[in-house]
């Protein structure tokens, strides 16, 4: 796929819409899909210029294509998207593929590596012929949609190789279903901008049960997850990512804190740690303040000698931090200085992260509340 091909496109799938075709394809044209298919050019007649109108081919072409965008053909029944192209001037033409064997799987890898656009549908419940198609068309100028059944799919889709497909079609199962393939396709993760927090004091404080959060991902040298006492004032935790004289590492774990602790599920979302368990999902943070949702693959809660760090903002807002108070566990600093729990000391800097609103059940809220 291009370089230049930005943004994951959003259609919607009107040829086995039933009784709502028209519910779905107004519910898509307000959520500003790219593009809407059909077999029938009637469905397609009344849609605004600004979503792409497809026509999936039958049989035989139309030999009237007016107010038809993009043409989706079989190359092998109806040939060559660009000698169509070709004979029919100001429209233009893509391939559609149904991937159901070794054969189909060569077509559709040789179509994303020549054509405009590509659309294709597996019909398998495997996901290695979609990985061999994304790895045909890498460096490819043209675009790759997937059909999908439902957006859990699509889901799944936009994953495969770490970036999925430039586009999915969905066939809708009723209303609602464009909706819910946005809040998937469009979902993004923004840079947080993370401040330098001054330590003000460093305490034992006892023991407790602190979590571990072991992520399904390999983390970097510079990332981890914001854990903090108040849901106001957060502290970037480094993951398991540098070396320790006693134990091998481990890049999938942050030692995070105690399980009272927030953490943030998202970037609107706070949970407590110990809420979090296999399946949820964490927001890593690196150091520049760029993140990525990642998979929480357990959570290990002990107990453990616990230290409490105090740290001050430029603003005046007091933060706290309780966590396992042992050598390798560690805290992030400006320019991404590791920095051991153990040795901190008041003065030294740590980054951090104020999300400043209060939290009522994870989400923020403007209402009274102290946290001591």
């Amino acid at each position: 796929m291009s370089a230049a091909t930005t943004g994951r496109q959003c259609w919607l799938d009107l040829r086995q819409a039933g009784p709502w075709r028209r519910a779905v394809s107004e519910e898509a044209v307000h959520l500003r899909f790219d593009a809407l298919v059909a077999d029938d050019p009637a469905d397609l007649a009344d849609l605004p210029p600004t979503v792409t109108r497809v026509l999936v081919a039958g049989d035989t072409l139309p030999e009237d294509l007016t107010g038809i965008d993009l043409v989706l053909v079989d190359p092998r029944r109806h040939g060559d998207p660009a000698a169509l192209a070709g004979a029919r001037p100001g429209v233009r033409f893509g391939s559609r593929v149904d991937v159901t064997d070794a054969e189909s799987l060569e077509v559709a890898c040789e179509r994303v590596r020549r054509d405009d656009c590509t659309v294709i549908r597996f019909h398998d419940p495997t996901h290695i012929p979609l990985e061999i198609v994304l790895a045909a068309a890498d460096g490819a100028p043209g675009r790759v949609v997937t059909e999908v059944d439902g957006v859990q799919e699509a889901s799944v889709h936009v994953s495969v190789l770490e970036r999925g497909p430039d586009g999915v079609l969905l066939r809708p199962g009723g209303p609602g279903d464009a909706t819910k393939l946005t809040e998937v396709l469009r979902r993004d993760s923004p840079d947080l901008d993370l401040v330098t927090l001054t330590v003000t004091a460093v305490r034992h404080v006892g023991s407790g049960e602190r979590a571990c959060v072991d992520t399904c991902s390999h983390l970097h040298q510079d990332e981890g997850i914001l854990v903090g006492s108040r849901s106001r004032g957060l502290l970037l935790c480094v993951s398991e990512t540098h070396p320790l004289p006693y134990m091998p590492m481990r890049p999938f774990r942050v030692n995070a804190g105690a399980i009272m602790s927030y953490t943030l599920a998202s970037a609107e979302r706070t949970r407590y740690l110990c809420e979090l368990q296999a399946g949820a999902t964490v927001l890593a943070v690196r150091a520049d303040g760029r993140t990525r949702p990642v998979t929480v693959g357990r959570v290990k809660i002990e107990t453990r000698p616990l230290l409490s760090v105090d740290a001050v903002a430029p603003t005046g807002e007091q933060i706290n931090l309780i966590l396992q108070d042992d050598w390798h566990v560690r805290l992030l600093g400006p320019g991404a200085a590791v920095l051991n729990s153990t040795e901190l000391k008041p003065g030294d800097e740590v980054l951090g992260y104020l999300p400043g609103r209060e939290r009522h059940v994870g989400y923020p809220i403007d209402e009274l509340c102290h946290e001591l």
